[in-house]
Order: structure tokens, then C-alpha cells, then sequence
């Protein structure tokens, strides 16, 4: 989601959002755009193939919320100079308070009966987690989560042998009567599972560490993530034509649920969070949420190259990305909306239902944007951090 201090604010409803990086808000737009549509859209034509929407943004849209959030949180912490002493300790709280809140929503919407595997509650927990890393450097985030994301899945695996799959339904605050389920829920068996899913923070956390203004910086995102991306997807590819999947057919799935049967197409097929445990092959996979080694690498390489595309554009014709931006400057507000509104008054099976409720996201984002400032939600959040992140007017005198 996206909070205060992403280069740039508004005040008094006039925007200083020149200073903002458009890039970072038209990527997280379009993230949004593609959890909407692969939420409402079904995942296999009449015809037996994958929906073209589900081959570009099924796994690769909220993985790239996911790395966002790191990007997010760490434009928020300083950008490029991570912070130190009493300013760490702030942005501690100031965290803190963000995943509460964020959890609190998504325990409450995951109440609503909309279909949708809610995020939010999982996004706030990665926050928790996050905040030992909001100090460290680029040069020391980026290895750490190339070697999280080889070594999470595996752990996870171990972790999934003796318990039933995931994920089951979305946390709410029902889920908070057994603790110890619902943490391992959210952690190893749910649909975002935050031990994996912690290579995104931490890979975000880099990236938003970097000079993202400028144009060397963008290209190698680009660049870097599409080289990645491609790498990860053709060596697993190879790996299921060199026996790999005649040893997966063989282990099969157990009760693990999948979008379709995978010896249709496996790469194409979702695993609703985690890979099987009938086999170690199946961490060799890279179809979508997944959460093995190449599911994550190759995710991580498509968001940062999205990323990387949005802040080239942004220095070539930053007006085309406007609407994504005003939308992507308020994905908590709005993500909460489509999942209230498919609940409610546009149902998932509703003719057209993808493109109401973008045109229901467009028609809020871009005049509240312009008018107003930050979504409803994302002050109500940034009003409850800066009580704990800023010294009240009471203290700062006495400091004086």
C-alpha cells in the first residue's frame, strides 16, 4: 500500500506531487489493476487455455504489490540514507502502527463474502517483520533477499510436511481466538505466506534504496529484472522438459488445492500460495504463488522490471501515467473498495465486473487525488503514525 512519504505529499489539499515519484505510484496502479482483474476474471477460457489476464498478472501483480511495499517503506524511511539512532526508532512505530491498522481492515473485510483471498492482513504482518531491515543499505538488502528467497521456500517446505495444505479462508478477527494457527497461517500456509513473501519486502527495501530518480538507475531495474524474470522462467521451463515433470506427475498434488489440473499446463496453473509437499521437485516450478525459489526470483524480476519501465516513462511523458498514479497513490483505500464492492453492488459474476471496478477506482482516484490528497485511509494512517513518529509540540519546546 502506499503511505506518506513516497517523494513528495500533499498539503491542504493542494499537491506538492511533483516531488513524488509518479513511476512508483503508476506501478503500484497498475498492481492494483491486475489483482482486480485476475480476482474477477476466470483463470481458464471455454476453450480449456489460460485467460490471457491470468498469463500476464496471475502471482506477478501481487508480487509486485509486495516488492512495492518495500520500495514504499523505504522512500518513507529516507530514500538513500536509511535511517539512524532516534529517527530508526521512530519509523519503528511509525511501522508499527501502519501494519496495525492494516491488519485491523483486513480482518474486517475478510468478514465480507467476496471471493477474494483478502492481502491485508498478510501485508501488515510483512511490515512487523520488516522492521529489523529499515536500516540496512541497498548493498546489504539485495543479497540478503537473494539468498531469503532460496532458502525460505525450502524452510517452508519442511515446515508444510506434517500439517494440511493452506491456505483457507481469509484471516478475520475470528482468527484471533486460536493465535498459534493463525500464525502459521499467515507465515507458512496461507495465500501470501510472509516467510517467503519476505524476499519481496526485503528486495523492495533495495530498490527504494536506490536513486530511483535517475535514469541509469530505472534502466538497470528494467533491465536487470526483465534478464531475471526471463532467466528463472526458461531454466525451469528446462528443468520440467528434462524429466522434472514426469517426476512431478508422479508425486502428484496430495490435497493441495490448484487452480486447474496442473499436467495441463503447470506453469500456468496457481497453487493459491504454496507449491505441493509430495515432492522436493515442486520447488523447482515457477507457476504462480507458488513460493518456491523460481517463483519468487522470477516475480521479484518482472516487478522490478514494471518498475523500472513506469520511472523511464515517467522521464519521457509523465502525463500518461497520471491515472495510474492517482490510483496508485491510494491502493489501500481503494483495494479495500473492490473487495467491499465485489461483496456487495458489482459481484465477480456480473458482466464486465473487471472493468467496473476500474472504472469505479479511476473515477474515485483522479478527482480525490487532484482535490483532496491522500485516500481516506492513507491519512487515517498517516495521522495515527505521526503521533508516535513525530514529538509532540509539548516535547519539542522542551527540547528547546
Amino acid at each position: 500500500m502506499t503511505f506518506t512519504g513516497e517523494g513528495g505529499d500533499v498539503v491542504n489539499g493542494r499537491a506538492r506531487v511533483a516531488t513524488r515519484l509518479v513511476g512508483v505510484d503508476a506501478a503500484r496502479g497498475l498492481a492494483l489493476v491486475g489483482m482486480i482483474a485476475v480476482h474477477v476474471t476466470p483463470s481458464v477460457e471455454p476453450d480449456g487455455g489460460t485467460a490471457a489476464v491470468h498469463l500476464l498478472a496471475s502471482g506477478r501483480a501481487a508480487a509486485l504489490f509486495a516488492l512495492l511495499a518495500g520500495v514504499g517503506l523505504a522512500l518513507a524511511s529516507g530514500g538513500t540514507s536509511p535511517p539512524r539512532g532516534v529517527s530508526l526508532r521512530r519509523m519503528w512505530r511509525a511501522t508499527a502502527i501502519r501494519a496495525v491498522v492494516l491488519m485491523c481492515v483486513g480482518f474486517g473485510v475478510g468478514l465480507l463474502d467476496s471471493g477474494v483471498a483478502v492481502i491485508l492482513v498478510y501485508y501488515g504482518a510483512l511490515f512487523i517483520v520488516a522492521l529489523p531491515f529499515l536500516g540496512l543499505r541497498a548493498r546489504t538488502l539485495f543479497p540478503l533477499a537473494a539468498v531469503w528467497a532460496l532458502v525460505a521456500p525450502v524452510v517452508t517446505h519442511l515446515l508444510r510436511l506434517d500439517v494440511p495444505p493452506g491456505p483457507g479462508s481469509s484471516p478475520t478477527f475470528a482468527s484471533l481466538a486460536d493465535p498459534l494457527a493463525l500464525l502459521s497461517e499467515l507465515f507458512v500456509t496461507g495465500y501470501y505466506p510472509v516467510i517467503p513473501w519476505m524476499a519481496y519486502m526485503l528486495a523492495g527495501l533495495g530498490v527504494g534504496r536506490l536513486a530511483l530518480r535517475t535514469r541509469r538507475v530505472a534502466g538497470w531495474l528494467f533491465a536487470g529484472g526483465a534478464g531475471l524474470a526471463a532467466l528463472t522462467y526458461l531454466l525451469s521451463w528446462s528443468l520440467l522438459h528434462m524429466g522434472v515433470m514426469e517426476r512431478l506427475v508422479e508425486a502428484g498434488v496430495g490435497a493441495h488445492p490448484t487452480s486447474r489440473p496442473f499436467t495441463d499446463a503447470v506453469l500456468d496453473t496457481s497453487f493459491y500460495g504454496t507449491s505441493p509437499t509430495t515432492s522436493w521437485w515442486w520447488l523447482t516450478v515457477v507457476s504462480p504463488h507458488t513460493s518456491t525459489p523460481f517463483d519468487l526470483l522470477h516475480t521479484i524480476g518482472t516487478s522490478a522490471a514494471v518498475l523500472g519501465l513506469a520511472l523511464l516513462v515517467e522521464r519521457w511523458w509523465r502525463g500518461a501515467l497520471a491515472p495510474l498514479a492517482a490510483m496508485g497513490s491510494m491502493t489501500f483505500t481503494l483495494y479495500t473498495l473492490h473487495v467491499v464492492l465485489l461483496a456487495t453492488a458489482i459481484p465477480g459474476e456480473l458482466d464486465y465486473s473487471w472493468l467496473f471496478h476500474i472504472l469505479v477506482a479511476l473515477a474515485v482516484a483522479v478527482p480525490w487525488r487532484r482535490h483532496i490528497g491522500r485516500g481516506p485511509l492513507e491519512a487515517l494512517t498517516a495521522s495515527l503514525a505521526r503521533t508516535v513518529r513525530e514529538p509532540s509540540s509539548a516535547g519539542r519546546r522542551s527540547l528547546q
